[in-house]
């Protein structure tokens, strides 16, 4: 188990769902949202659409490049990812969060523990309760899915594992394929390892449910963050409600591409290509009608590696953005500071003085 990846999910306590989220035939006071509770909450939409990119364009690189310069995200098809897979990993979500609440508690997340059962790492950061359950993967579930699935729980390990595989592969293309864009080349990022294939990085798997609300306006299913990754891809089912927020045009709804999936920017790809690419603020929201699932993977750095601007990426005459720091250290100020980490530690900490 990754010690990065530990630190990233001790960071916050753990909150045990409310078990019958579904049956309120009002929203309680406890999960209803306004702006005091997110400065955010009530931005404007917009109509823009976030871009969707074939994998298999001949201009691929410069299409990846410009959708994460631009907006910090983008849509894609042709990945790779048998559709089978894709059904298999929705078919487990759906599985684990519709069984009742007392099976579900039996793999909740203990107070040290990485994986498990309970409700967004980023509850401890507001006033309000979010309308959502999620599960977190760290390395092998057998454990817990044990516990879930006490009769057939090896098949749905074995997808998760496979899951991760194909998202490994193409998070390493994708990686590539963003940075070829500004001329990075393989030589460039030691830590991408003998074969450039980033065998050697991280990630966590979150799976999450949003339940049917009875007033979805006033409430939050995930509220609006930045992830602390190299990069999250995220397969939805075929329910809205992701949205991403770009300052120019407020916020908006990434709908469902059936077989495709949402790449997004983390934080330190935005440090490692010193500020390029933006780590995109989004958020997840709720509807009265049907359950929503999304399954997030979450990809970051080996733990020991220091992440800083790519010199390529640095104007000679000039200093970077950021500092180096490890992904632990850099996890460390967002477990205080949340969404203002970036701009805490950008042209003020030195490596040093981030703990």
């Amino acid at each position: 188990m990754s010690s990065t990846l530990s630190d990233v999910f001790r960071s916050h306590p753990i909150h045990i769902p409310l078990s019958n989220l579904p049956d309120f035939k009002a929203l309680p006071d406890s999960y209803t949202w306004t702006p005091k509770d997110d400065l955010l909450f009530s931005a404007s939409a917009s109509d823009e659409t976030l871009p969707l990119i074939d994998l298999s364009d001949p201009h691929v690189t410069t299409l990846v490049g410009h959708a994460c310069t631009t907006w910090g995200a983008l849509q894609i098809s042709n990945h790779g990812v048998p559709s089978r897979l894709l059904d298999d990993i929705e078919f487990l979500t759906g599985s684990l969060f519709r069984l009742n609440v007392q099976r579900k508690l039996k793999a909740a997340r203990s107070e040290n523990g990485v994986s498990g059962y309970g409700v967004a790492r980023i509850a401890s950061f507001f006033n309000k309760k979010m309308w959502s359950e999620g599960f977190t993967v760290i390395g092998s579930p057998l454990q817990d899915f044990r516990k879930l699935w006490p009769s057939h729980h090896l098949k749905y390990c074995e997808i998760i594992e496979e899951y991760g595989e194909h998202m490994q592969k193409l998070a390493a293309k994708l990686m590539w394929l963003a940075l070829g864009s500004l001329g990075v080349e393989e030589k460039d990022i030691k830590w991408a390892g003998p074969n450039s294939d980033f065998q050697g990085t991280q990630a966590a798997t979150q799976l999450n449910h949003y339940p049917i609300c009875p007033e979805p306006d006033r409430a939050m299913g995930l509220a609006a963050h930045t992830d602390s990754t190299l990069m999250t891809i995220l397969y939805q089912n075929n329910t809205a409600g992701l949205q991403v927020f770009r300052d120019d045009v407020g916020w908006v709804t990434v709908p469902p591409v059936p077989g495709s999936l949402v790449v997004n920017v983390g934080d330190l790809l935005h440090i490692l290509t010193n500020g390029i690419f933006p780590s995109v603020l989004h958020r997840a929201r709720v509807n009265h009608v049907r359950s929503r699932f999304s399954m997030a993977y979450l990809w970051g750095p080996p733990s020991d590696i220091m992440i800083s601007p790519l010199p390529r990426l640095v104007d000679p005459l000039q200093s970077p953005l950021y500092p180096s720091l490890t992904w632990k250290q850099y996890l460390a100020t967002k477990a205080t500071h949340f969404n203002q980490s970036l701009s805490i530690i950008k042209n003020y900490l030195s490596s040093d003085q981030i703990s």
